[in-house]
């Protein structure tokens, strides 16, 4: 029987079918021509997986909008960020916070104290009465279809609303850029349809890489230390989901390292066979992520490969390959390119029998420490910091 975390990755294709339309609906309402024509500058903010969707979709605002665009965790904006935006003019400051839930406190703050300092704020989020609606000046509804009945109760790391987030900002920043004329209306329809026809690749990419990600996960031993993601841009966003993924499903320490970093600091390693998984969409950084394979490979990494189906300058290099089963705009790779980390770790926690995020047993608890890994009731920072 495939695990509950294999059987909500065989909906994602179906899924982003089911959004696309009514996501591009939400965004023409919740980004009024006003505030797409004020916007000189776009600020994505979030948490854990919100912030990871944030950064991926960070050059398709660039690109496609057409506006400066930064994405930054929640708790950066809020205290180190939102007390220093620049004075551009009123409303000229755009703040989007994703929050699936819409419980999130750090991000509440975070829209908070954007409007504190003047900036336009919206909500991104599947629950339009949740406090951080109630915090924004207009809310992006980004609500998903329900489960199956054989799948609706399952507690599984999250991969559905990572998607829904993902495709929603990708809208936002296609309807801002159509507004601002920065697309045409032709082309911004194409950006849609293109949206939406990633769910083939999506559906090719889970059938061309879950049976390499289980033989991975086989022959994983159950102590095989840290694993390693590696992408840059976009794609950088990707690889700190799938290592949270990871994290999540099976207990593995895992992170997440921009290509160039790694090849600053991974040759000092203790662990020569250390599990690298290099992500690249064939995009800006290509080049540079191909000498971070070769070198990988000479100093011992056993080497992962996600990228294109056929790549070959990266992929020589690679132990596995795990191949996206299509061309894919790099502005929206990270839709597609989690897919094969999300299978590693639905793959690697079967392996080892391990329960989602350890059964959020003992000091996960959400008590714990007066604090710590409280995400719903930590103490707000009211006021602009400076």
């Amino acid at each position: 029987m495939r695990s509950p975390m294999h059987q909500q990755i065989d909906t994602l294709p179906e899924l982003t079918r089911q959004v696309a339309a009514p996501f591009d609906a939400s965004a023409r309402a919740a980004f009024s021509f006003e505030v797409c024509a004020s916007a000189k500058r776009i600020y994505l903010v979030g948490c854990g997986d919100s912030y990871h969707a944030s950064y991926g979709a960070e050059l398709a605002f660039h690109q496609l909008a057409g506006v400066p665009t930064q994405a930054l965790s929640a708790l950066t904006f809020s205290r180190y960020t939102a007390g220093y935006l620049p004075d551009t003019g009123p409303r000229t400051n755009l703040v989007i916070a994703v929050s699936v839930s819409g419980v999130v406190t750090r991000t509440i703050e975070a829209l908070d104290l954007a409007r504190q300092a003047g900036a336009v704020g919206v909500a991104l989020t599947g629950a339009p009465q949740a406090p951080l609606a109630r915090t924004a000046e207009t809310v992006f509804q980004t609500t998903v279809p329900p489960l199956p009945d054989e799948l609706a109760g399952m507690v599984v790391p999250g991969v559905r609303s990572y998607l829904a987030s993902q495709v929603a900002l990708y809208s936002a920043a296609i309807r801002i850029g159509e507004v601002r004329g920065h697309l045409t209306t032709a082309q911004a329809d194409d950006l849609r349809r293109e949206l939406a026809g990633l769910a083939e690749v999506m559906a090719g990419t889970i059938a061309a890489c879950e049976p390499v990600a289980r033989e991975l996960a086989a022959a994983w031993p159950p102590d095989a230390g840290e694993f390693v993601y590696v992408a840059g841009g976009p794609l950088y966003g990707a690889a700190m989901f799938s290592a949270a993924k990871l994290l999540e499903a099976s207990g593995d320490p895992a992170m997440a390292q921009e290509t160039e970093e790694w090849a600053h600091l991974q040759y000092f390693t203790a662990r020569p066979r250390t599990p690298t998984i290099l992500l690249d969409a064939g995009g800006f950084d290509a080049d540079r992520m191909a000498e971070v394979a070769r070198a990988a490979h000479v100093i011992g990494r056993q080497v992962i490969a996600v990228v294109p189906s056929g790549e070959t300058t990266i992929a020589a290099f690679a132990d596995a390959v795990l191949p996206v089963a299509g061309a894919v705009r790099e502005c929206f790779a990270p839709l597609v390119y989690s897919i094969p980390g999300e299978l590693l770790a639905a793959e690697r926690a079967a392996a080892l029998g391990e329960t989602y995020f350890r059964g959020f047993g003992g000091g996960r608890t959400v008590d714990w420490a007066d604090g710590a890994s409280r995400i719903r009731d930590s103490r707000r920072q009211e006021t602009l910091l400076r």
